[in-house]
């Protein structure tokens, strides 16, 4: 059984390596901050959270924009924004540059949460994917912790967690770890738009 969760878009990046900001890249014909609405959207979240600077084309969406922590901070400022405000005890996180994510996987991570313990996926040793996880509110100390030490780094947030027992890991299998393709330059979107891709579903979101 799935557990009441809110869910948070990180759409903050400056995208330098890109070159233009990467939410508004297209693949397929639609822009990489819709595709990964319409996947939160298919879980059917308490609500939806997007974390990043302010845009017109977000005004519609039924999401509430919020500004990250820090502007600085990478995505831990805006992950930090999110665990201020979601009103549920558990937040799934989803970057926008991971064209390759599916719903189902985020539902089975979803699945694997315990009352009040989010799951952070693990490739190895202390390898964290923290842009695809699920953090209990309770994270928020450490991520304020870490934001007013100036140590903005997801890896160390994710391992932070990890130790102090409010989340647990999820080992990526062999056949999962292409949805963790991270998309930060112009090479790796051909990447992505060389495979095919998942479908992210029919129900839209500002179309």
């Amino acid at each position: 059984m799935t557990p009441d969760f809110s869910a948070v878009l990180l759409a903050g990046g400056k995208s330098r390596r890109m070159g233009r900001d990467k939410a508004f890249v297209e693949i397929k014909g639609v822009p990489l901050w819709k595709r990964q609405l319409r996947i939160l959207d298919q879980l059917a979240p308490a609500e939806i959270l997007l974390a990043g600077p302010s845009h017109p084309e977000w005004n519609d969406v039924g999401c509430r924009i919020v500004a990250d922590a820090r502007a600085e901070a990478g995505p831990l400022g805006g992950l930090v924004a999110a665990l201020r405000c979601c009103s549920t005890a558990l937040l799934l996180a989803l970057a926008v540059d991971l064209p390759q994510m599916t719903s189902d996987y985020l539902r089975q991570l979803l699945k694997l949460c315990q009352r009040g313990k989010g799951v952070v996926p693990i490739g190895g040793p202390k390898c964290f994917e923290p842009l695809v996880a699920v953090y209990p509110r309770s994270a928020l100390g450490i991520g304020e912790e870490l934001l007013a030490n100036g140590q903005y780094s997801m890896q160390n947030f994710a391992n932070l967690c990890l130790v102090r027992g409010l989340t647990n890991e999820s080992l990526i299998a062999p056949a999962e770890v292409l949805l963790f393709l991270n998309m930060n330059t112009a090479g790796d979107l051909a990447t992505v738009c060389g495979q095919n891709l998942a479908t992210p579903g029919r129900r839209d979101i500002a179309s």
